[in-house]
């Protein structure tokens, strides 16, 4: 027993040196640097490998999950970025960018050692640090959000990290199952798209194919037999089309280049997902490039390969005249191949295919000089990155006054972008997100044009704002000086940049409503305590503020208006001995309603109260007050602290419309719906819904209907009208 438990751990420490020695002789800093002398200077080779010493000093002793030194992932992940031809900065970083997280070694430090810009981004890449009561979702979104805004300032920063995310996918195996599951999730959701909207393909694919491997296994084998049993022997399918096209091309005078692939399982699994297919109806699981070197060439090309191959027509995209968002071109035609396989071919110069694999890194690789050389901001490699400004511009000012969580969900909305281009009345181009509105269309081109908005004119014809705008169509937005967003747009934009400024201007409207009615409230406890109005300023208003943790009287009546705290228990602190008599609910002055309070009054739909009823509210958290009649059952039965209600009356001034119901029973007859409707239509009225439940095999029918009323007045006069319908037996409001 004695031997078996002294062998283990000798075992284990052998297969760790064997492990180690192996992951030294591949990815060693002997090993990156033989990389980097195909492409950098003797001195910034020098520079990296300083770099590495003072990582493996400040990593000594640490340890991965699989057992050989930690300072080997580091030197990984930069072998990643030699691998893409990065320059010096960027490398030194990566070597150093767990070095903040996980030693002792601060910021300060790495900028002493090797420069601002080393420093910043290796601060860019460390995680937020987590914060008392915050919880992991919300820990991963600030971390996130730091990572994104990092980014904003210098764009290598997400090279690094997409560099770090790749290594530890391919070494995921070591992690245990929840935590390697939920890593992927975050991959496919966050890091992949990412790479996607950066256009560097290289990484993307990867990501997105380990990702599924970890987060599906089983379904990740089964699709891989399957793709692997539909393909046979594809090399020598392949073969056969990269030979025909070659030569067809040749005979045309065109120098291209042909490369065929199995497509990445990723794409073909999530493909089946968006279109709902089944494995056996994805045709196109082989792919081939066109590699050419003059855009004229392209088209050439594709009329060639038309010649070669039936085209379907509607599987063609020029990506070359319309470019995708992250700067991405080619042609792509869908043609079916030998045996009647369908084979997808993409169209490009070398220039375009480089940004296509390389993205935003292109604009580094180039930077380094060499043949091509670096020809700044207008040269075709920067365009990638440029591109990536702009986006990353949008998200820094969705960012601000948006919680973590929010600003994920709307960098996940932005992440996905199946464009669609419009043009504005003046022949400008507007890429939007596929199913985007005039809506959508107005906050792209000024925040305030899509604020203003109240109707749309697409192609000359007034359409409703929320119509789904169509490639190729002119947009022409109406706007009105009195207008604001409205809540209900938020059901059918598409847009992040939409969604946060209407959320914006939802949550500060909220937040106008909720001061005006606390202040109210505030003042009519105060009255009920006989305490002047006048301690609302000077030093009584200071100690209250100070007692409960405020900075001014508009944050303490924003609290009372959406319910956080109760106005009578509030007014007793303005006491002068911070005591005295409670007024009961049947003493309380009451307060008015007037109809504009908007989202912090809310009618109880239970009993929908409406302008004549006796009304009584409660204090409900985050809602506001919540009005009741005084006959809803729930008021009777409630047994809540009297503190919580809150004695309401109707204004002489109350104004707009308000929900009722109505129960109807009548004769079937035809045409009685109509009858029905016509009449409460006649009487100034309209019908919100109606509901038919299922006939009990009497003659007799029963209808609900929720109608729009002013008062009570308004709401007799629409029940007269029903009552001398001959059909109608009984109508009574709910």
């Amino acid at each position: 027993m004695y031997t078996e438990h002294m062998e283990f751990p000798v075992i284990q420490r052998i297969g760790t040196a064997i492990r180690t020695q192996r992951v030294a002789r591949e990815y060693g800093i002997d090993a990156l640097c033989r990389v980097l002398q195909e492409y950098l200077p003797e001195e910034q080779i020098a520079e990296v490998r300083r770099a590495y010493e003072f990582g493996a000093r400040s990593h000594l002793g640490q340890a991965r999950d699989s057992g050989e030194p930690y300072i080997y992932h580091p030197l990984a992940v930069a072998r990643i970025l030699a691998e893409m031809r990065l320059d010096a900065t960027t490398l030194t970083a990566a070597i150093l960018h767990d070095v903040i997280e996980d030693t002792a070694v601060d910021k300060d430090e790495i900028a002493k050692h090797f420069g601002k810009d080393v420093a910043e981004l290796v601060d860019g890449v460390s995680k937020f640090h987590k914060v008392e009561g915050m919880t992991r979702a919300e820990q991963q979104a600030e971390s996130v959000r730091k990572l994104l805004l990092a980014m904003a300032q210098d764009l290598r920063v997400i090279l690094v990290k997409l560099a770090d995310r790749l290594h530890n996918m391919r070494t995921l195996e070591g992690v245990e199952p929840a935590k390697r599951r939920r890593i992927a999730r975050e991959t496919l959701e966050i890091y992949a798209p990412i790479a996607q909207r950066l256009g560097i393909n290289t990484l993307r694919t990867e990501l997105e194919d380990l990702a599924f491997q970890h987060l599906y296994p089983r379904r990740f084998q089964v699709f891989q037999k399957a793709v692997n049993s539909r393909l046979g022997d594809s090399k020598s399918l392949i073969k056969e089309i990269e030979t025909k096209l070659e030569r067809a091309l040749r005979e045309e005078g065109i120098g291209a280049s042909v490369v065929g692939r199995q497509k990445n399982l990723y794409s073909i699994y999530e493909k089946m997902q968006r279109k709902k297919m089944r494995f056996l109806d994805v045709m196109d699981l082989l792919g081939f490039r066109i590699l050419v070197s003059k855009v004229d060439d392209c088209y050439r090309a594709l009329g060639v390969v038309h010649h070669v191959y039936r085209p379907i027509s509607e599987l063609f995209n020029d990506f070359i005249a319309n470019p995708k968002v992250n700067g991405y071109q080619s042609l792509h035609t869908t043609c079916v191949g030998p045996q009647g396989r369908k084979i997808e071919v993409q169209i490009r110069t070398r220039e375009m295919h480089h940004i296509a694999e390389s993205g935003i890194a292109a604009h580094w690789q180039y930077k380094l000089g060499g043949a091509r050389g670096f020809g700044g901001k207008n040269d075709p490699q920067s365009a990638p990155q440029l591109r990536a400004r702009e986006w990353l511009g949008s998200l820094v000012e969705l960012q601000s006054g948006a919680g973590a969580l929010d600003f994920i969900e709307n960098v996940k909305i932005d992440l996905f972008p199946d464009e669609v281009y419009v043009f504005t009345p003046k022949g400008q181009i507007r890429r939007l997100p596929r199913g985007a509105t005039p809506v959508d269309f107005a906050y792209s081109v000024h925040s305030e044009l899509g604020d203003r908005c109240v109707a749309a004119r697409i192609d000359q014809q007034l359409e409703p704002l929320s119509t789904p705008l169509q490639n190729g169509q002119t947009v022409e937005i109406i706007t009105s000086r009195h207008a604001r967003p409205n809540a209900a747009w938020l059901n059918f934009v598409k847009t992040a940049k939409a969604r946060s400024y209407i959320r914006t201007y939802l949550k500060n409207q909220r937040e106008d409503e909720a001061i005006r009615l606390g202040r109210r409230m505030l003042e009519i406890a105060l009255r009920e305590l006989q305490v002047p109005l006048s301690v609302l300023k000077g030093e009584p208003a200071e100690k209250v503020l100070k007692a409960f943790g405020l900075q001014d009287l508009e944050d303490l009546y924003a609290s009372i208006g959406t319910g956080a705290r109760l106005a009578p228990l509030v007014a007793r602190h303005f006491l002068p001995d911070g005591s005295g008599p409670v007024a009961t609910p049947g003493e309380s002055l009451p307060l008015a309603v007037e109809g504009t309070e908007g989202l912090v009054v809310d009618y109880a739909k239970c009993c929908r109260p409406i302008p004549g009823d006796d009304i009584c509210g409660y204090v409900s958290v985050g809602r506001g007050i919540v009005i009741h009649r005084l006959e809803c059952r729930h008021v009777q039965t409630r047994k809540g602290s009297a503190q919580e209600r809150v004695a309401l009356v109707w204004s002489d001034k109350v104004q707009g419309d308000y929900l009722a119901e109505l129960k109807l029973k009548a004769e079937n007859q035809r045409g009685l719906l109509a009858s029905v409707a016509g009449e409460i239509s006649s009487a100034g009225s309209s019908i919100e819904n109606v509901q038919m439940p299922e006939r009990d095999g009497s003659e007799a029918v029963e209808m609900r209907f929720l109608i729009t009323v002013r008062d009570r007045v308004h709401l007799a006069r629409v029940l007269r009208r029903l009552r001398r319908l001959p059909a109608v037996e009984r109508v009574n409001r709910i």
